[in-house]
């Protein structure tokens, strides 16, 4: 049976709860196909198709007298989905075939705008017009929208655009997939938010009665009527009251108004500069900035917002430029304080364990002075042409606002960009937050940012160990590092000839190894990559393991026949320790193998990571050097026994 032409029409009898479950009952399942075609994501799809019905059965009466009933339904229902969705949400999803993951990709490369029309043309019978006007477009661009749409659907999924409706059908969950609320159910939530909207509207209306009434007297100055029926005196048997209904959401606080302006970008970075853009972040998949999991860090926010910004091209002529090419802004408004911290935590995590691939965290700031909370973030994106990014986000109230700008990359790799550029940014920042302190929704504001280094934030599950986004690029190599998941220690990937050291002794607790490899560069050997293993002792033992490590180091040159061991960095500060090696091992008379080894201690946790190369290609010294640092940074996070 097709999901996409039937339409349900209204009756006299439609206006019951009867019809009301009719009409759920016959609209369900083509609302759910289109917000899933419209989205990719199944879940948030049946949460806007129920929560649009809700809608639907609180103004029913009003709603059975309309032509198209379910004309008013499926707006609702495609705001819905596209406000809660998740970005590329079926790329995640093991239970998706093949055949709709192509057909949610090929959806997924249009517009936004296409993507509607083409989904009112196929799964609805809107005639045009209607359908360009419900898109919010004139007919002569639906008509166009349309064209491009079915051509490049067809290209993208490999059909004859005769087909696209019968694919675009195929996605129709299987009602086993979807389990349904009750009709009841739905309508006692539609009842309940009806008398949530009509207790305001009461409230006005007795300040209104309250106020006119005062002015209404006899010639005694009293109101015999109201006396009479005891009222004024309580003599009046009180009248039944229901249980207070859930409050509605509190409004949308956020205005263009409040983000930043061009001329503030010009202030903190001069040059020809062009404002782009202020949306609310629907369309699309909504992943505006590199490293961006998801459309929104609240998916149950009240309100989101975005801005970007675009510099002028230098001239051929002119030098290669060192300020940023783009800035963006986004601020996402929570319903509570407490809400907008976990959006504060989740939009920092996406840029400190940032999962798109080639992606760098090179430092991390602690901004002072900005809002209630303030973190600004360094990152490389190794990708041609390689570029940096600056990555400031604030919290002030309910409020959370990200402000990434983005340059061209220095050509030393792994430099940070000089204190003035962070300085900048962090003052960019700063006035972003200002701008959100003209809300009602805000905490507190900036004054003038102080920056203080700090440690990478805490991320994942094991936030002790290093993560892809902490590992340096592999010159001459294009493909990204990938982690195999923290495992409990068994044997200590990461230990030498030399040392052979162990994670499973006695005293040690909370130990896990992880490696990374580049699993897509079919030139590099199978032992190519990084090794780490952490665990945590009692502080003397935790000594004693890194000093017996130093001392099978020293010594393996004379008492492990054909290994030579180069020590490259030592530093001892206290509760911290950190040793690098180089060791090259002959394994044939005509070759040897050369790697990098490192033990590091934080308090009372210890880390062992090695590097194996390939003949030649590596990271280099420096560079491990410097991940040995990011791996003590790391350790920080164990947990002491």
């Amino acid at each position: 049976m097709s999901l996409t032409l039937p339409r349900w029409t209204s009756t006299a009898s439609a206006r019951s709860p009867e019809g009301f479950e009719s009409f759920y009952k016959d609209v369900r399942g083509r609302l759910l196909l289109q917000t899933y075609a419209l989205t990719g994501d199944l879940h948030a799809s049946q949460r806007a198709v129920r929560d649009a019905l809700v809608v639907a059965w609180h103004h029913w009466r009003k709603v059975t007298r309309l032509d198209e009933p379910e004309d008013y339904v499926r707006p609702l229902a495609w705001a819905r989905a596209q406000r809660r969705s998740s970005a590329r949400w079926w790329a995640r999803r093991e239970d998706v075939d093949a055949e709709a993951r192509a057909t949610l990709d090929a959806l997924g490369k249009l517009s936004g705008t296409q993507r509607k029309v083409l989904l009112l043309t196929h799964l609805t019978s809107l005639p045009v017009d209607r359908m360009a006007r419900e898109v919010g477009v004139t007919r002569a661009t639906a008509e166009r929208e349309l064209q491009t749409a079915s051509a490049q659907f067809a290209l993208h999924r490999g059909v004859p655009s005769a087909a696209i409706r019968t694919v675009l059908e195929a996605l129709a969950p299987d009602a086993g997939q979807v389990r349904w609320p009750r009709p009841s159910i739905l309508m006692r939530a539609g009842s309940a938010r009806r008398r949530a909207h009509t207790t305001i509207g009461v409230v006005v209306a007795v300040a209104a009665v309250a106020l006119s009434g005062s002015l209404v007297t006899d010639a005694a100055g009293v109101r015999p009527e109201l006396a009479s029926k005891g009222i004024l005196d309580g003599s009046a048997s009180p009248t039944p009251t229901r249980a207070p209904a859930p409050p509605p959401p509190p409004p949308d606080p956020l205005t263009p108004e409040a983000l930043l302006a061009l001329d503030q970008v010009v202030g903190a970075y001069p040059g020809q500069w062009t404002e782009g853009t202020t949306s609310t972040n629907t369309e699309g998949d909504g992943l505006v900035f590199t490293c961006q999991a998801h459309r929104y860090a609240d998916t149950k926010g009240i309100g989101a917002l975005v801005r970007t910004f675009t510099a002028a091209a230098p001239a051929a002529s002119a030098p290669k430029a060192t300020g940023p090419a783009t800035v963006g802004q986004s601020a996402e408004a929570s319903a509570d304080v407490t809400a907008a911290e976990k959006t504060y935590r989740t939009t920092v995590d996406w840029y400190a364990g940032c999962e798109s691939p080639r992606v760098q965290l090179l430092a991390t700031r602690r901004v002072v002075g900005v809002g209630d909370e303030a973190t600004l973030m360094v990152l490389r994106a190794w990708n041609d042409p390689a570029t940096t990014q600056v990555v400031g986000v604030a919290r002030t109230g309910g409020l959370t606002t990200t402000v990434v700008d983005t340059r061209p990359a220095p050509k030393e790799p792994g430099a940070e960009p000089p204190d003035a550029v962070l300085e900048s940014s962090a003052e960019l920042l700063a006035t972003a937050v200002t701008g959100l302190c003209t809300l009602p929704d805000h905490g507190e504001c900036a004054g003038a940012p102080q920056l203080e280094e700090a440690s990478p934030p805490p991320v994942g599950r094991h936030p002790e160990l290093l993560v892809e986004a902490d590992l340096p690029p592999v010159p001459g190599v294009t493909q990204p590092w990938v982690g195999t998941r923290a495992s409990k220690v068994q044997d200590n990937p990461a230990a030498t000839r030399c040392d052979k050291t162990t994670f499973t002794e006695p005293g040690v607790t909370g130990a896990r190894t992880r490696t990374f490899v580049i699993p897509d560069a079919a030139e590099l050997p199978p032992e190519f990559g990084l090794a780490e293993t952490t665990g945590a002792l009692p502080r003397k033992q935790a000594q004693r393991f890194v000093d017996d490590i130093r001392s099978s180091l020293d010594g393996c040159t004379d008492e492990v026949f054909g290994t030579d061991v180069e020590r490259l960095a030592q530093e001892e500060t206290g509760p911290r320790d950190l040793s690098v090696w180089r060791l090259t091992v002959e394994v044939s008379e005509k070759r040897s193998v050369r790697y990098l080894m490192a033990v590091v201690r934080e308090g009372n946790a210890v880390a062992q990571l090695s590097f194996v190369p390939a003949d030649d290609v590596s990271i280099g010294p420096a560079a491990f050097i410097a991940l040995a640092h990011r791996a003590q940074e790391r350790l920080g996070q164990l947990t002491s026994p």
